[in-house]
């Protein structure tokens, strides 16, 4: 998958927006003021940057040794539940939308539950 397709995806999810907070060079997309996705070249890759709890993002991680790693950007604390990995068909599609929708899944638990109630009757015509 590409940046743009990954984007795309992120952007379905009931509630997501893009940002830029970190500038121009990193798109950021967002829930109810959450990240959970990051998307930016790394060393001339483009890559992301997706949240998880810190089981999963192990899970993952020794899954794909090497292509999924810790957050790299993120403060050494926060990085167990972050994971970066190239955006350059180095992992299945269908893998790299399941750790959309985990990332996505995580954000959302962390809301308070009238929120997730909130977006769960979100209707989006697409």
């Amino acid at each position: 998958m590409d940046t743009q397709q990954c984007i795309d995806y992120c952007l379905k999810k009931k509630g997501a927006y893009k940002d830029f907070p970190f500038g121009e060079d990193v798109t950021v997309i967002k829930v109810e003021k959450r990240i959970f996705a990051q998307f930016f070249t790394l060393k001339g890759i483009p890559s992301a940057t997706l949240n998880s709890d810190a089981m999963t993002s192990d899970f993952y991680r020794n899954l794909y040794p090497g292509i999924i790693v810790r957050g790299y950007h993120c403060p050494s604390v926060q990085q167990p539940y972050f994971n970066t990995f190239p955006l350059n068909n180095s992992l299945p599609d269908e893998f790299v939308l399941e750790m959309i929708d985990h990332s996505y899944r995580t954000v959302i638990a962390k809301l308070p539950k009238y929120v997730q109630k909130r977006l769960s009757e979100l209707n989006y015509e697409l």
